[in-house]
């Protein structure tokens, strides 16, 4: 899914800027039994199958994805100062 608005942005304003972003996937897979247990793993592996596409192992169910710009001071210091890098380093 391609948010116009956010494409436009990004064509317009060359500038970096910080965006909190929702996802919400349902889909069911195909796996081997006990291969996703670890919960440290599992959003990975299931973003992974999802990247992959479809295939006859994954359906998906349900998929929205919104990105909304959001002001700096929300961030945390650390997603500041890396702003701050990037955008020394555009000049």
């Amino acid at each position: 899914m391609v948010n116009h608005s956010l494409e436009h942005q990004s064509n317009s304003n060359p500038d970096v800027q910080i965006y909190e972003c929702e996802v919400h996937l349902k889909f069911r897979l195909i796996e081997e039994k006990g291969a996703l247990p670890e919960r440290s793993r599992l959003v990975e592996a299931l973003l992974d199958a999802f990247a992959y596409g479809n295939d006859e192992f994954m359906e998906p169910i349900h998929v929205e994805a919104v990105a909304q710009e959001v002001s700096e001071l929300l961030a945390s210091p650390a997603m500041r100062r890396q702003l701050i890098r990037l955008r020394n380093a555009r000049e």
